[in-house]
């Protein structure tokens, strides 16, 4: 017996499962689907076990993520927001998927090209598409209808639909300046600008500078409430009580106006000719230091994250832009029952990705808080980028 004992542990070890830690910034619907995702993957086999953990926001998950680095540890699976991935690509802690991916053409040809190149860095496969979601604007939709007017379809209309709805007890638009500049980077991008140009900041571009004009016109004529992201939770409220009657967020954001008291509108973000929006979510990451197992069981993961029926279950729980095109015909139901969910989706067709530069995300909350100077504290739109312009190539 003696000399079997080591035979029979090694066996053992063989056959033991493989965890695989997944961190990631989901809560509400689309974090316990997570959950379910989990413990149905890992019922449907036994040679891995993922271990998904909520870790608060985008920018605490990525707190805590650069910690456990430094001390040496953290998870095997990471959802990295989609200006934080390129650090992590930069910075050599993502690992190069290339080696262990061998996925069918037709599987390849199924996803859709923003989401799926997203995940490229320098030819090399460092991220995989998982939740993707485009800026949409939600408006009140019973104030339009009293008002007689329409979604609008460019930044002109959509001047004059702001001011129009204003009224001493509502602003016409809430403008949020989130961290990353996401949203005012969808207004420049569907102007046919970029934040980014040959690899430098682009702040000072024509579109830029019209953009922040724009935002500045209508706080001067208050019809403009402005939120940091910090105030994001007032701004919400700002919507839902009817003091703002527009508001441009992720079509993620949906499932919280689900239950509104007044009919909800959702629009595509206004665009003038050749203007495009910029895709927001996140990629997944398996993070350097995972044993080929891991590796492999994360990747079998990401794969049943894929499959078309869980795909149109994720759109359905988190409102998120399907990432396949087999999945679409299992979301007609969906859809139907509400037309303006396809907004977001009808969108990916006019998106692009964000910069993949590791730097980008210092120089996005560089521009965040130039757009506070000028819409909460009045200084000029030409100077505040100016400004932002030259803190940003300083960080070059």
């Amino acid at each position: 017996m003696r000399k079997l004992l080591p035979l029979a542990l090694l066996c053992l070890s063989a056959f033991a499962q493989v965890d695989v830690p997944f961190w990631h910034a989901m809560d509400g619907p689309a974090g316990r689907l997570i959950a379910a995702f989990a413990q149905e993957f890992n019922a449907r086999q036994d040679r891995y076990r993922v271990l998904p953990r909520y870790q608060g926001t985008y920018e605490e998950a990525e707190t805590k993520l650069v910690a456990a680095l430094r001390a040496g540890s953290g998870p095997v699976l990471f959802q990295a927001e989609l200006s934080f991935f390129p650090r992590l690509v930069a910075e050599g802690q993502a690992l190069a998927l290339d080696p262990y991916l061998n996925l069918e053409k037709a599987f390849v040809e199924d996803l859709f090209a923003p989401a799926w190149n997203y995940g490229v860095v320098g030819e090399r496969r460092y991220g995989l598409p998982f939740n993707t979601s485009t800026p949409v604007l939600f408006y009140n939709l019973d104030a339009f209808r009293a008002k007689g007017l329409k979604a609008p379809r460019n930044w002109k209309e959509f001047e004059e639909v702001a001011r129009a709805l204003t009224t001493r007890q509502a602003k016409g638009f809430i403008f949020v300046t989130d961290p990353q500049a996401w949203l005012f980077e969808a207004m420049v991008t569907s102007r046919g600008g970029s934040l980014v140009q040959d690899d430098r900041p682009n702040f000072t571009s024509r579109e830029a500078v019209a953009a922040l004009e724009m935002l500045y016109r209508l706080k001067e004529a208050g019809a403009l409430s402005v939120r940091s992201m910090a105030e994001a939770t007032f701004a919400q409220l700002d919507f839902v009580r009817t003091k703002g009657m527009m508001v441009m967020a992720s079509i993620a954001n949906w499932p919280a106006a689900e239950n509104f008291s007044f009919a909800l509108g959702v629009a595509p973000v206004p665009r003038e000719p050749g203007g495009r929006v910029p895709m927001g979510g996140a990629q997944l990451v398996v993070l350097k230091g995972a044993s080929e197992a891991q590796v492999r069981g994360a990747l079998e993961f990401w794969k049943y994250l894929m499959e078309p029926q869980n795909v149109a279950r994720w759109v359905q729980a988190g409102y998120y832009v399907p990432v396949r095109k087999s999945a679409i015909p299992l979301l007609e139901g969906f859809y139907r029952e509400n037309p303006f969910r396809k907004v977001a989706f009808e969108q990916i067709a006019v998106a692009q990705e964000r910069p993949r530069l590791p730097q980008f995300s210092a120089w996005a909350s560089l521009l965040a808080e130039a757009l506070e100077k000028a819409l909460k504290g009045g200084v000029p739109p030409q100077q505040v980028l100016e400004e932002a312009q030259r803190k940003a190539e300083a960080l070059r």
